[in-house]
């Protein structure tokens, strides 16, 4: 089954999906692993990865090249953070064709004006589109999937922007009459009151789905009790558990003088060989090299 039906079929249901987020084939090849029900093509962690901040800075094309990369090692669907879809209705219509090409099973798309900051930035400047224009690049979205079952998810940031629940939901009510096939809520606050008010106070006719990177806390037992959230996406947990591992592992090293201390407490090289399948390349050697 392609992985977008699989995806939308999943969502019919009454189970809690989980999605890690990848930045690279690697980092999803270990979400699979884990058991994650599909990965989240991260603008924030790609941005990372270039050390770069999560504003804009990062092209179509760099996020495409390494979404094609994904694709090609994961059998997972792929939600791909698109941001505000890198400029008006005009860009979207362009970069949704590209997003279907490249193995997306679904877009999410936030309502901020373009170029964007990091919804979680301190004082960060958090500018909101006009309802009616947003709705026009949700329309051009759903009007230009090829595939019927590729998820286009809109993102308000409406809580993000301090404007409120009653704009926060007018925002989401108007993104679904414009197509909208899921709604994405985000809040910055430390603790989930504000999710969790958002949630009881959703009537709308599709699912929600939660990022619960500034609100840990609210756990899967907690969401579920909600009703309407049917996926929890881990937003930038795979890049910050990487940074962490590499900080560590390079101050040992140098404050060891060498790694004769650190070499025992990594994955071990015939554990990556096994990522890299090695195994594969070796029998293909065997068999086709003359």
């Amino acid at each position: 089954m392609p992985p977008a039906k699989c995806l939308r079929m999943r969502l019919s249901g009454t189970s809690l999906l989980h999605i890690m987020a990848a930045h690279s084939p690697l980092s999803a090849i270990l979400a699979e692993e884990a058991g994650f029900d599909g990965l989240w093509a991260s603008g924030f962690e790609l941005s990372a990865l270039y050390g770069l901040a999560d504003m804009s800075l990062i092209s179509m094309t760099q996020h495409l090249d390494t979404l094609w990369a994904i694709a090609g090692r994961t059998t997972l669907p792929i939600i791909a953070d698109i941001d505000t879809g890198y400029g008006n209705a005009i860009n979207i219509i362009h970069a949704i064709g590209e997003y279907e090409r490249a193995g997306a099973s679904a877009v999410v798309i936030e309502d901020k004006t373009f170029p964007k900051v990091t919804s979680l930035a301190a004082d960060g400047r958090q500018e909101l589109l006009r309802i009616e224009e947003f709705q026009g690049k949700i329309e051009a979205a759903v009007t230009t999937r090829q595939d019927p079952d590729f998820l286009v998810i809109a993102r308000t940031e409406a809580l993000i922007a301090g404007l409120g629940e009653a704009e926060a939901l007018q925002r989401a009510h108007a993104y679904v009459d414009a197509g909208a096939d899921m709604i994405l809520i985000h809040s910055k606050k430390r603790d989930p009151s504000e999710i969790e008010s958002f949630s009881r106070a959703w009537t709308g006719p599709v699912p929600l789905v939660i990022v619960p990177n500034a609100y840990p806390d609210l756990d899967a037992e907690r969401v579920k009790a909600l009703g309407n959230v049917c996926m929890m996406i881990y937003g930038n947990y795979g890049i910050r558990a990487a940074a962490t591992a590499m900080q560590e592992t390079f101050r040992r090293i140098i404050a060891d003088g060498g790694v004769q201390n650190v070499h025992k407490d990594i994955l071990p090289v015939e554990e990556i060989f096994r990522l890299q399948k090695m195994r594969e390349v070796k029998a293909a050697e065997a068999r086709f090299l003359r």
